[in-house]
This record gives structure tokens, C-alpha cells and sequence, in this order.
């Protein structure tokens, strides 16, 4: 017969590897969204002066999304693939919104999204900065990799500030006179 603090220890382990389900995955599906979406404002922005910088994001944003799977890995966790479905049907739906224009793009479009990625990368800055709190407790986690992935997302950050600055100004500033 197990002991009551052998029991609540199984228990606490058994809790803590349901949040760390639920919470990874959570990730993984907006990282699924956003993986989609930085793909898809990079081909339709490919020929603008942004295309370079969106074309880098949406390759990296779909590398810290792989990343992401491999903490899955390391950490025993199993892939929710309803949330992934439901993640990649919401950016579609996404897509499907009123802005005045009934089958073509607003000219604030661009914007929206960059403000959308920019939420993202700072989700998942918040993600790579819990998973490090866990890294003195948890051997299986990989600090010097989440460190740099923390690194990209700040710099992630910062390139979307950038961009939305940029096309800011482009759509809402005045005309010159």
C-alpha cells in the first residue's frame, strides 16, 4: 500500500505533467496559428518593402514552432491534434472579417497582422521564459536552446515593432500637401 506522501507526490507529478500538457499545447496551437499567418502575410507581402524582414519571420516562426514540438519530446508530452485543427481553422476564419471592402483586403490589413504577430512572439517569449524557470527542477530541458529562443523572440519583438511602425505611417499618416 502506498503511503499518503508517496501518494501525494505521484499525484502532484501527475498534475504537474497535466499542466504542462495543457499549457504546451495551448502554445502549440497559437504557434500554429501564427505559423500560418506570418507564412501567409509573407506571400502576400513578398514584393513590399517589408518583404525580406516577413519572408525571415515566417521562416522562424515556423522553426520556434518545430522547437516547440521538440520540447514535446523531451518533456513525454503528447500533441493534441484538435487543438493544432482547431489553431490553423481559426487563422482561416481569420481571414473572413468585415472591413469595409467585401472581396478584397482593407489597406489595414497588414497592419492587424503585424499586430497579431507581434502578440504571438510575445506569448511565446512568455512560453520560453517559464519553460527556463522549470530548467533548475526539470534535467530535460535544454537551457542554453531556450535561451536562445527567448533571444529570437525578443528580436522577433522588435522587427514586428518595426514593421508596424513603418506601415503605420505609410496608412495613417496625412497626405503631403
Amino acid at each position: 500500500m502506498m503511503s499518503g506522501t508517496a501518494r501525494e507526490a505521484g499525484d502532484g507529478g501527475r498534475m504537474r505533467q497535466k499542466r504542462l500538457d495543457v499549457f504546451l499545447n495551448d502554445h502549440l496551437a497559437g504557434g500554429t496559428g501564427g505559423a500560418e499567418l506570418a507564412r501567409r502575410v509573407a506571400s502576400e507581402h513578398g514584393d513590399s518593402p517589408y518583404g525580406d524582414e516577413l519572408r525571415t519571420l515566417a521562416a522562424e516562426i515556423a522553426q520556434d514552432r518545430q522547437a516547440l514540438l521538440r520540447v514535446f519530446a523531451d518533456l513525454d508530452v503528447s500533441v493534441k491534434r484538435y487543438k493544432i485543427y482547431g489553431a490553423w481553422l481559426g487563422e482561416k476564419a481569420g481571414r473572413v472579417k468585415p472591413n469595409g471592402r467585401l472581396l478584397r483586403r482593407s489597406g489595414l490589413s497588414l497592419l492587424v497582422e503585424l499586430e497579431a504577430l507581434r502578440m504571438g512572439s510575445q506569448g511565446k517569449a512568455l512560453l520560453w521564459r517559464a519553460l527556463l524557470a522549470a530548467v533548475p527542477q526539470d534535467p530535460r530541458l535544454d537551457g542554453e536552446r531556450l535561451e536562445r529562443l527567448l533571444h529570437r523572440a525578443r528580436r522577433q519583438s522588435a522587427t514586428l515593432d518595426s514593421l508596424h511602425d513603418r506601415a503605420a505611417a505609410a496608412l495613417l499618416s496625412p497626405p503631403a500637401p
